[in-house]
């Protein structure tokens, strides 16, 4: 009887070992969904629906939230920059900036930022590989701004530097140059 009581214990302690793992996969599951629903939902805040509908959803290390199908990349706020929304001029930009290679803009190209920069830590005007505030580096901190690429730095001639300006030219001289356009102020 007692050995029938201890098989009985031992099989209750087992089922409720694997209820409980099984709860605590569920529960894992939904968080990572949530997680990625919350990242495409930030993602999608830099740019219009009609760019945001059909656009692949990437994190900034390449993986993919969401296939899309116009061209356009969106990606999450990271901690040193807001949500943006590139065609793939600016990734080939972007992805240049962060190797510290050379790179020749090909065409016209814009990225959304219509989220502005959100808690992310502004960035220099002047130097893009600066990774904080100097005296004088410029930093900047935008609210929801669209960037354009040309692809002649000669059309960047005339334009404003000063980032105090509605429009103006971040990282002038440098290969990663564009034109900065502010749609409205910080939060």
């Amino acid at each position: 009887m007692k050995s029938s009581i201890k098989a009985t214990l031992s099989i209750m302690l087992v089922l409720l070992l694997l209820t409980a793992a099984s709860i605590v996969t569920l529960a894992g599951s939904a968080h990572a969904e949530k997680s990625t629903k919350a990242l495409i939902e930030n993602a999608i805040s830099a740019a219009p629906k009609v760019i945001t509908q059909d656009a692949t959803i990437k994190t900034m290390d390449g993986k993919v939230l969401r296939e899309g199908t116009n061209g356009w990349n969106c990606y999450p706020e990271t901690a040193t920059t807001g949500p943006m929304c590139n065609q793939p001029q600016w990734d080939a930009l972007l992805g240049a900036l962060m190797k510290r290679e050379q790179i020749t803009v090909k065409e016209f190209s814009v990225s959304y930022m219509l989220a502005g920069e959100g808690d992310a830590m502004g960035v220099s005007n002047t130097d893009p590989f600066a990774t904080k505030p100097t005296n004088d580096n410029q930093w900047v901190k935008e609210g929801p701004h669209l960037m354009i690429l040309v692809p002649d730095q000669a059309l960047l001639e005339g334009l404003s530097t000063d980032p105090n300006d509605p429009v103006y030219v971040m990282w002038k001289g440098t290969p990663y140059a564009h034109v900065m356009v502010k749609v409205s102020a910080q939060k």
